[in-house]
């Protein structure tokens, strides 16, 4: 019974590696070359996990991608994790920790533009597969989520005067947190119309945080 259960666990611990490793190798392969240009044997290759067995484990290309696309996102929370729980953070008026977590998304288009590249292209992708809405929960949770700091910064600024009373303050965070995400998407895309500027990227996010914190200000 010993062996039969030590068994079944090192048959368990070796599939995690091995999800593991496909998963790690498959994101590094989206983020440089995109998801189109690469292919299971690719991973498999670079991963050093069998073509045969990455099938087995993940049944198809969609649900690769989807589980990489969902590690990306949770390496990009623990990049943020701890940093709004410091004492100088906490310290800031309720209208400053605001305008900080807003310009957070300032920071994933400059020090992430290949991510964000890779969101963009990831869209495309589940329409173009039409990836099941119930196949995605893993992936949506595991997008970065702001609101329950703002929650707190907003509730701190209420009582210190800084942030004024709004009717639905999640509609508001959603509006702008949708918002930013997609004009980094667009950003990164370079000049695709006449119009575009990518010398304006940064100042129009500027401009939109502005608004949306200036929105709240009491002042």
């Amino acid at each position: 019974m010993v062996n039969e259960i030590c068994s079944d666990f090192s048959r368990k611990n070796l599939k995690v590696q091995r999800t593991d490793r496909a998963v790690l190798t498959a994101a590094q392969l989206f983020l440089k070359q995109g998801i189109e240009e690469i292919k299971m044997t690719d991973i498999a290759d670079a991963s050093g996990v069998g073509v045969a067995t990455l099938y087995r484990y993940f049944g198809t290309k969609p649900r690769m991608v989807t589980e990489a696309m969902t590690y990306l996102w949770d390496e990009v929370n623990e990049l943020f994790a701890g940093v709004f729980d410091t004492k100088e953070f906490m310290q800031q008026p309720g209208i400053k920790q605001i305008n900080d977590l807003m310009r957070m998304y300032l920071v994933l288009y400059e020090a992430h533009s290949d991510f964000m590249r890779l969101l963009g292209e990831f869209d495309t992708y589940i329409v173009r597969e039409q990836i099941a809405k119930e196949d995605l929960q893993k992936y949506e949770s595991s997008i970065i989520n702001f609101y329950p700091v703002l929650v707190r910064a907003y509730e701190k600024g209420l009582k210190d005067g800084t942030v004024r009373r709004v009717d639905n303050f999640k509609m508001h965070y959603l509006t702008y947190a949708h918002a930013l995400l997609e004009m980094c998407k667009k950003f990164v895309k370079g000049e695709l119309l006449p119009s575009d500027r990518s010398d304006y990227a940064v100042a129009e996010l500027e401009l939109l945080i502005n608004t949306g914190v200036n929105y709240l200000s009491a002042k």
